[in-house]
């Protein structure tokens, strides 16, 4: 195995990887898709952690080791496949189904798989070290607990007669496993994980960023059945182009300024303790909620445009209602959110026109689900525009340093490599 170094970047096998946990955020969204209802969003927040940390898992163990060296490519692709077959498992994560192997049982057998495979990596690394040994030793205890707390939500609560009362307990037991893995890891891996690579460590999650605002975009396509059933309509149209101007929109707030001047923020933290807390808590904490307000935005786009796309459906659509505009602008907003936390956390800086935009959703989304669905992502395209507008024209300096600084790095990297390749190939 070969260390990671402090100018690492993303490897092409780590994209490689991240292909298994697209095919993840694309699939999260099935188990609220067919039977939407709070429980099962709830649900598809518990899976999205729980893949979540598994990639982030994944990130770290980039971040110490070169992942395309040595033995790294052959742990990770048995891991891959575990991934896959946890990811094929979702549907019947919280109840089995019949006629297959059982649901529960192998998202819980392949998720333990997954993280095992990383502690593994850890272990072999840590092998000189014996306090690092022992703190692994104690973490490594984690996600066996984790796992068996989702072996008993898939086998005690379906043999309770009253299912009000089994879905309760099913949760809560998720939800414990996933606080145990999240707080847990938190606290034991303190002492022990640095981040070697701020670039690597600030690339995997913007990539992962990208990966999920890819998932809006293909529930565009996906959601109408374009290529399949329904005919590409006036409704249709109109209702991929304003859910495209929020997909860039959405990406003009993270990609404009915030990933570089984040990625800035961690290459100045030289403090190992320092760079870990702002590791930990812009990236591994407040990324998470910004991945799950992409997910819940394409979920709604999806089923905004599958009804749209219906014939015989009203030329603007139906009224989006309660739980669909929560979904829909809930996402939006919780994604700003995100954003704004992060900025503050990192850079110490107040992003009013975002934070203004997060209480215009909040305020007229009930009047919003009152109207038909394409005026309401009409109105949800117009929010988001405007803010970017204001955050572009209010700039007082700061974006444009923040860009100037990431082009001179840009260009002073080039040079270097360009004169090391002339020198060496």
């Amino acid at each position: 195995m070969q260390p990671g170094a402090p100018g690492s970047r993303t490897t092409r096998l780590e994209l490689f990887y991240d292909l298994v946990f697209v095919f993840a955020f694309l699939n999260v969204t099935s188990l609220t898709a067919t039977h939407p209802s709070p429980v099962n969003l709830y649900r598809c927040l518990l899976v999205l952690a729980l893949l979540w940390w598994c990639w982030t898992g994944f990130a770290g163990l980039g971040n110490a080791v070169r992942a395309d060296q040595g033995v790294l490519p052959l742990v990770g692709f048995v891991t891959v496949a575990a991934a896959f077959m946890l990811v094929l498992s979702m549907p019947g994560a919280f109840v089995d189904r019949p006629g297959g192997l059982n649901g529960p049982m192998v998202f819980a057998a392949c998720y333990l798989v997954v993280r095992v495979a990383q502690l593994v990596i850890f272990f072999w690394v840590a092998r000189a070290d014996p306090e690092r040994w022992r703190r692994l030793s104690m973490i490594a205890v984690l996600p066996v607990a984790a796992t068996a707390l989702l072996v008993v939500a898939g086998t005690v609560p379906p043999r309770l007669l009253d299912r009000p009362v089994a879905i309760a307990v099913q949760l809560t037991l998720w939800t414990a496993a996933l606080a145990l893995e999240y707080v847990g890891g938190v606290i034991l891996g303190r002492p022990w994980w640095v981040v070697i690579s701020a670039g690597h460590w600030a690339e995997r999650h913007a990539l992962m960023v990208l990966i999920a605002l890819g998932e809006s975009i293909i529930s565009l396509g996906l959601g109408a059945k374009f290529f399949t059933d329904l005919p590409l309509t006036g409704p249709v149209a109109l209702a991929a182009v304003l859910g495209i101007g929020v997909t860039a929109m959405l990406w003009w707030a993270y990609f404009d300024t915030l990933s570089t001047g984040l990625e800035q923020a961690l290459h100045r933290a030289r403090d190992p303790g320092r760079r870990l807390r702002l590791a930990r808590d812009a990236y591994t904490y407040l990324h998470l909620p910004m991945i799950a307000g992409i997910i819940f935005f394409a979920l709604g786009l999806k089923d905004l445009l599958a009804e749209a796309a219906q014939p015989g459906s009203p030329d603007w659509g139906v009224p989006l209602g309660g739980f669909w505009i929560t979904v829909l602008y809930g996402g939006v907003g919780l994604y700003l959110l995100s954003i704004v936390a992060c900025a503050w956390r990192a850079l110490r800086r107040v992003r009013w026109p975002l934070l203004l935009a997060v209480v215009v959703l909040a305020v007229v989304a009930p009047f919003a689900a009152l109207l038909p669905e394409l005026v309401a992502l009409a109105v949800l395209c117009g929010i988001t525009v405007v803010m970017t507008v204001a955050e572009t024209v209010r700039e007082d300096g700061r974006r444009r340093r923040i860009r100037q600084l990431a082009l001179a790095e840009q260009l002073a990297l080039e040079v270097d490599q360009t004169r090391w390749r002339q020198q060496h190939l």
